[in-house]
């Protein structure tokens, strides 16, 4: 009897790591498709700006950490926006390198341009919120110190707070920029199928689980109901996204706002990445538990279900990855004895819904970037790089954050910027 049950056991769980990913990608492709349907379909093109009753004014806000390489561009292309009402406000975070030489030269060419320099790195939470509080301004678009903030993409951001007074934070759409590397390329597939779907598909069903840390709009009422960004927290946009929604405040997400990023390039540069998001989003979580469960936050269960659910499902990975080892070397029950990881069927079955979850994705994402239909081909080495390394950051991630020291400050540790010059084909 109790190995009929434990059969049943594996039965199921085996079930559940094949239908939990064809679930969810299907889920978001429905989402992402009526989001498209409802919202995208009619408009002209990021190029083509909506018409606001009104232009409040806004303060981009750029913090900095070396960015010597990059930082001409990207006050450049700040400056360059045709919203017509707006500072910019820099942060130099302790840089040391040339970044806050760069930027008081910068200053003398760009009479809307201030900077603020802090002594040592106090990291870019500090940086953002000391940003806020010496705007004069209401409204602030924040976006990385290596960004290019597409020309449009301010008034596209600010439509929706002109629109909405409960909207207290609108994310971008960030795109690659380095993309001359395997890497790089699947990358770009990554962003559309994977990030810009799952954004869609979640303000379908309500709240969204992180704004992007590289582009995003904020208002300061909001950000001052919620005390700012968290100042210990290694992700800071998925700790904002949270304290917003969850004292009610509304995210939108903005496909028209495109933003042009670097990405990692190296399996090094990539796992820290992935690693340090995955360790935020398990911090933000632990720190937010206890009041999760108050009906008035209803709406952030669907998001909260969807991360537990694939935190689950990584463990689950990881035990029958172990089980499936030891069955070589050692004798197990018949009840522990696993069928082969080699992909037969069910493989196939996940494959084929992954290239049509690219293929759906890239469509969409094809009225905002010309050409992306090249990349789909490389799309078939999503699973063997991107999504391995998402389900091993996925399990190391939750100790690190559980044992993380509690309190202590969140700074700068320079990014892997991808490779020099691979920027293929790309712009604002």
């Amino acid at each position: 009897m109790l190995i009929s049950y434990l059969e049943h056991i594996r039965g199921a769980l085996l079930a559940f790591l094949f239908f939990y990913p064809l679930f969810m990608a299907y889920l978001w492709m429905i989402g992402a498709i009526y989001y498209y349907w409802r919202r995208e379909r009619n408009q002209g093109g990021h190029q083509q700006e909506p018409k606001l009753r009104e232009y409040p004014w806004v303060s981009l806000v750029v913090p900095c950490f070396n960015e010597g390489e990059n930082v001409r561009d990207t006050i450049a292309a700040l400056a360059a926006q045709t919203y017509p009402n707006f500072d910019i406000i820099a942060v130099n975070d302790g840089s040391s390198d040339d970044t806050g030489a760069i930027l008081d030269e910068l200053a003398q060419s760009y009479p809307q341009l201030r900077v603020l320099h802090f002594s040592e790195n106090q990291g870019k939470a500090m940086g953002l919120r000391m940003a806020a509080l010496s705007s004069p301004h209401e409204f602030l678009v924040c976006i990385d110190g290596d960004a290019l903030l597409d020309p449009h993409a301010t008034t596209w951001i600010m439509s929706h707070f002109v629109n909405g007074a409960r909207v207290g934070a609108v994310t971008g759409n960030p795109r690659i920029r380095t993309r001359s590397t395997l890497l790089g390329k699947v990358q770009v597939g990554e962003f559309s199928a994977i990030i810009g779907m799952i954004k869609r598909a979640q303000r379908i069903y309500g709240r969204i689980f992180t704004v992007s840390g590289v582009v995003s709009g904020f208002r300061k009422a909001a950000l001052h109901r919620v005390g700012y960004w968290s100042l210990d927290k290694v992700t800071e946009d998925i700790d904002i996204s949270w304290k917003m929604q969850l004292n009610h405040w509304d995210i939108r997400f903005e496909p028209n706002a495109l933003c042009w990023i670097l990405m990692p390039e190296t399996l090094r540069g990539l796992w820290k990445q992935r690693l340090r998001w995955a360790q935020g989003g398990y911090e933000v979580l632990l720190a937010n538990l206890t009041g999760l469960f108050n009906w008035k936050r209803r709406r952030m269960w669907p998001v909260v279900l969807e991360f537990a659910t694939s935190v689950i499902w990584s463990y689950s990975m990881l035990a029958v990855a172990v089980l499936w080892v030891l069955g070589y070397f050692l004798p197990l029950p018949d009840y522990l004895e696993l069928p082969s990881m080699i992909p037969h069927w069910p493989g196939v079955v996940l494959g084929l819904t992954c290239l049509l979850q690219f293929a759906i994705s890239l469509a969409i994402d094809s009225r905002y970037e010309k050409g992306l239909g090249r990349f789909y081909y490389w799309m078939i080495w999503y699973p063997l790089a991107f999504w391995l390394i998402n389900l091993l950051t996925a399990i190391v991630g939750l100790p690190k954050a559980l044992f993380r020291e509690r309190g202590r400050r969140a700074t700068w540790v320079s990014p892997d910027r991808g490779v020099a010059g691979g920027t293929e084909g790309v712009g604002t």
